[in-house]
């Protein structure tokens, strides 16, 4: 019922599906209200600590002269890691294998732990135990600015391949989200209110106190702004899939 008394948490996929599932019954853009974007999860480049590669540079610079031999894995297939990776490997003009690992970061993960794969594109909180510990070595963050936990890597934007300063790539950003939303026709006065609330809550310390330790970063974008955030994700994923012919089964 469209009264507020029932919502959706949403991710990425909630716009990726409409470009890999075409036999939906609902529509991202069409059958819900959007409430609010309540937080980022940031995407990072991470290579095993043995690696030769100390930089982005250096991995794409490797991918371009050995097509197809690294090996870069992810969550996937369709998921927002592997449309990043998908992203960012047309970006750079560049190629490599792709390994998908449908179970989530975890299996990817160890693949790189075990040097079965060259690089893996996680969530921040899905490698950050291993980096920490001296494990993996971070390359970039997929931000548009570098995140406070590690402010000594770089986002893909600053990695020192010239690419990234031309055009739509000098932001490039292929984060994670998660978002809340209601059912279509669901009063304004009740998402305006609804909004207020959850704006409200992110910035409680105590919330933060519970997210951060997560990898989840507080956005707080409500209302006509995450409206019109939610239309921009949906019309790029689906350049990108459209343009790598990204395919679900």
């Amino acid at each position: 019922m469209p009264d507020g008394n029932t919502l959706l948490f949403v991710g990425n996929n909630f716009v990726i599906n409409a470009s890999v599932r075409p036999s939906l019954s609902y529509h991202p853009l069409t059958s819900f209200e959007p409430i609010c974007l309540l937080a980022n999860l940031p995407l990072l480049l991470v290579v095993n600590s043995s690696s030769e590669f100390h930089s982005l540079a250096e991995f794409l610079a490797a991918a371009r002269a050995r097509p197809g031999e690294l090996i870069l894995a992810s969550f996937g297939p369709g998921t927002p890691p592997h449309i990043a990776a998908e992203s960012l490997r047309r970006a750079a003009g560049v190629d490599w294998s792709y390994v998908p690992y449908p179970a989530g970061d975890a299996p990817a993960v160890t693949a790189l732990l075990g040097e079965h794969v060259t690089a893996v594109l996680a969530t921040y909180s899905g490698v950050i135990e291993q980096v920490a510990s001296g494990k993996l070595r971070p390359l970039a963050v997929a931000e548009r600015v570098r995140i406070a936990p590690l402010p000594d890597v770089p986002t893909i934007a600053e990695s020192g391949y010239a690419g990234f300063a031309e055009s739509r790539h000098k932001d490039f950003e292929a984060s994670g989200w998660l978002g809340v939303v209601a059912p279509a026709k669901t009063p304004k006065e009740t998402i305006a209110h609804l909004s207020a609330l959850f704006a409200s809550a992110l910035q409680a310390p105590e919330v933060k106190s519970k997210l951060l330790p997560q990898g989840l970063y507080p956005v707080g974008t409500c209302g006509a702004d995450f409206a019109a955030y939610i239309r921009t994700q949906h019309d790029e994923y689906a350049r990108i899939i459209r343009e790598a012919n990204i395919k679900v089964e």
